[in-house]
């Protein structure tokens, strides 16, 4: 029996949530160089206290870093009973793709996890075994029912607007990387079995810099029903502003599940950012890429005042009901992602 058959279905991020999951960064010295462990724990400490003013905040992690990761979640300050630590040893930080993805009965609210496969966006990072099991281990730890997702899925690769429609690009669901036996018709009814939707809508590609080859969550977010908010690039020297154009495109050709054209609102990416000698030349920097929560919403920034600033209001003028709050990532981002690729959301 698969999710669907069995009534259960993804909800969208806006949603009520119970929790909110990360992956405590490992001492690994691949990650950031070897050289921001205490900077890249503080962030997400900082990270694990904005989203504990609004929920709780669960984190898996091995046990012998519980102690440290508490006391750092304290020195910033985070709301000491919604910090729930879970001894779930893994390989990296991102959460949202290797962590699991959550489906909610129809009639009854019962909450499942289901299982998706992982190895690290086509094999790029090995090893990938730890986080490969992190689904498992946390459906065990909360005794929730699981359903296999039958091939490889990031959750960043998805985004769903709660009327049966997800949204997901072909250079990642298509990538012979992923799944090679697989065929766009095969993949399109896995979802549809897993997470309970009835349409697949396709974008081409996704930014420079994007160690997925093109994840949907930096290029395009539903944030209602019937409403896109989609990153443009108006530097015209810039490789991403034909993808961009192209994405834009594709979107204002959509019809939502009322029949009528989605409402497709636009908004810049930042200003290149850029290491000098880093592995990725340009960092995948976008605004898109903001984190929901229970009465709020956590926005990614970048140290570019003016573009953050404007970034912050378009999206606090979409969620005139919810606290909109920036988070600096331009140091996370040097890994390749921000806060919606660090985090994955349980729920209620």
């Amino acid at each position: 029996m698969t999710a669907s058959t069995a009534g259960f279905s993804m909800p969208p991020e806006w949603s009520a949530q119970e929790a909110v999951w990360l992956s405590w960064p490992v001492n690994d010295p691949r990650h950031w160089g070897g050289a921001k462990r205490e900077l890249i724990w503080a962030k997400f400490a900082e990270i694990a206290a904005a989203v504990s003013q609004f929920e709780p905040v669960r984190i898996n992690a091995p046990g012998a870093d519980h102690a440290a990761i508490l006391a750092a979640c304290n020195r910033a300050k985070a709301v000491p009973e919604r910090v729930e630590l879970f001894d779930h040893p893994h390989n990296d930080v991102w959460c949202r793709d290797h962590g699991p993805i959550f489906v909610k009965h129809g009639v009854t609210g019962e909450v499942a996890v289901t299982d998706w496969e992982f190895n690290a966006w086509g094999g790029k990072f090995p090893p990938w075994d730890l986080d490969n099991s992190i689904p498992a281990r946390i459906a065990t730890a909360l005794s929730k029912r699981v359903f296999n997702g039958e091939m490889i899925l990031e959750g960043g690769a998805i985004e769903i607007n709660g009327r049966g429609q997800l949204l997901t690009t072909e250079a990642v669901l298509l990538n012979p990387n992923r799944n090679a036996g697989l065929d766009r018709e095969e993949i399109e009814q896995r979802l549809r079995d897993g997470l309970g939707v009835s349409e697949i809508l396709w974008l081409k590609q996704g930014i420079e810099g994007d160690d997925t080859d093109g994840h949907i969550d930096d290029l395009a977010r539903f944030v209602d029903p019937q409403t896109i908010l989609a990153c443009i690039d108006r530097n015209s020297n810039s490789p991403n502003q034909r993808i961009l154009e192209d994405n834009l495109s594709r979107l204002r050709s959509f019809l939502g599940s009322n029949g009528r054209a989605f409402e497709v609102l636009e908004i810049p990416l930042p200003e290149g950012c850029e290491v000098p000698g880093w592995r990725l030349p340009v960092l995948p920097a976008s605004y898109v890429n903001f984190l929901i929560v229970n009465g709020g919403v956590l926005v990614p920034t970048f140290r570019q005042e003016r573009n953050d600033n404007r970034a912050l209001g378009m999206i606090g003028e979409l969620f005139p009901d919810r606290k909109v709050g920036g988070i600096d990532c331009l140091d996370l981002v040097e890994e390749g992602g921000t806060l919606h690729c660090i985090s994955q959301q349980q729920p209620a």
